[in-house]
């Protein structure tokens, strides 16, 4: 609320009333605000007035860095900050009007400032500051910059003459062996293995004797699983350092992966054994019971429904079990029975399966009903459903296709139509 203040009897009014105190909670609003902010010095692009006009004329001024950011649009902002190298990602856009960035140019001529071997040792300075804090990405990237001014081609090379050609040439081949090297590191951390080996070797190219090179190789290479390379690595290293206790540890974890790859690769040889047994086993069985298989390109997916020998595969006393389907084609339904034993009849089967939930008229009983295979040749035969399965399948006239085997079911009073049809439909193909 605010408050009548009573003036003096000798006030002025012809001068300009006194300035009042600011409230404390005005004075902390604006110590709130950074100094910094309320300068003009201070202020990252040009200020628009007419973009910061505020509709409410008692409302105060905007400080300079923020009238200058809401002098633009987003899309604008992105586009000015993209010119300034610190937030720089997109090159082909970072120029001016003209195609021109002092910014970038200056920081760009800092990468000539000094010989060669000069700016490479600084970009391996920063990669190995950038290590130390583990910080593997960036550091990386400066060993990276750091071989990319090393390889660069005598007639590219943009840096100062050095005076002192010998001490040129150790500092270049030091800064090689080493960033190589180190860069190896980073990608043995960052899991880039391949890319660890093929460091390596730059690195021993220029100091075979290098330990840490041979260690950080045979390390990528067992991680790859490529033991005999690691081994041989590792024994290069022990060649010249024997006591090197990293080295050791390396061939320790070789011989104790190699361990465990040896007793993997033993078990899937015996797993592999062992198919190869129950499936020759398993032809010898269908072979002297006389049954006759084939198998196409369209196998159905039965999951692990398949012929086998129950309850030992190995075993020639076992017993052949066949996955079975029941047709039901006068009323386009199917039944799947998964392991129907070589001894069992099909009356075993229809026994339970009958009556069917979906048969209203009650037409399939065991007394109403027949059993149909197809033959070798195309044909029907009529099949008893009290002969065991072995009765059924052996002799030759027909044949187990695709590990399946099919039964037709028909209520006796629909045969005829289904015998007609049937041959219409092999006539037909």
């Amino acid at each position: 609320m605010g408050q009548i203040e009573e003036l003096p009897d000798d006030y002025d009014e012809s001068q300009p009333p006194p300035t009042p105190a600011p409230s404390s909670a005005a004075k902390a609003a604006s110590e709130a605000i950074p100094s910094s902010l309320l300068s003009d010095q201070n202020v990252p692009f040009p200020i628009k007035p007419e973009k910061v006009q505020n509709a409410d004329p008692l409302a105060p001024e905007l400080p300079p860095a923020m009238a200058s950011i809401r002098s633009y649009t987003p899309d604008q902002l992105a586009d000015m900050m993209n010119k300034t190298p610190l937030f720089m990602t997109d090159l082909d856009n970072a120029g001016d009007e003209e195609g021109e960035n002092v910014m970038l140019e200056a920081i760009r001529a800092l990468q000539y400032e000094g010989t060669r071997g000069e700016v490479a040792l600084s970009f391996r300075e920063q990669g190995n500051e950038a290590a130390k804090a583990k910080n593997w990405v960036d550091a990386k990237e400066f060993y990276t910059k750091a071989i990319a001014v090393l390889n660069v081609k005598k007639e590219d090379d943009k840096w100062e003459k050095p005076t002192d050609l010998e001490k040129e040439e150790k500092i270049l081949r030091e800064a090689r062996e080493a960033c190589y090297a180190n860069r190896a590191l980073c990608n043995l951390e960052l899991k880039n293995y391949r890319s660890t080996t093929l460091d390596c070797a730059q690195a021993l190219k220029v100091n075979p004797r290098n330990v840490k090179a041979h260690y950080r190789s045979s390390m990528a290479l067992l991680a790859l699983d490529k033991l005999a390379e690691a081994t041989d690595t590792v024994t290069r290293g022990l060649a010249i350092d024997p006591d090197n206790k990293s080295l050791h540890q390396v061939s320790e974890k070789i011989c104790a992966r190699k361990s465990i790859l040896d007793k993997i690769a033993a078990r899937k040889a015996a797993e592999e054994e062992t198919k190869r047994k129950e499936k020759q086993l398993l032809s010898t069985a269908l072979q002297a019971r006389t049954i006759r298989v084939r198998r196409t390109d369209a196998k159905p997916d039965m999951e692990d429904a398949k012929i086998a020998l129950t309850p030992d595969p190995l075993s020639p006393e076992s017993t052949l079990v066949f996955p079975v389907m029941f047709l039901y084609p006068m009323d386009a339904q199917t039944d799947f029975i998964k392991a129907f034993g070589e001894m069992d009849c099909i009356n075993d089967h229809l026994e339970y399966l009958l009556p069917l939930p979906w048969d209203m008229k009650q037409e399939y009983q065991l007394e109403t009903v027949n059993c149909y295979m197809e033959t070798i040749t195309g044909g029907l035969i009529k099949v008893g459903k009290k002969l065991p399965l072995l009765q059924v399948l052996s002799g030759g006239k027909v044949e187990v296709v695709d590990e399946l085997v099919k039964i037709v079911v028909v209520p006796k009073g629909k045969e005829k139509r289904f015998i007609e049809e049937f041959k219409a439909r092999k006539g037909k193909d």
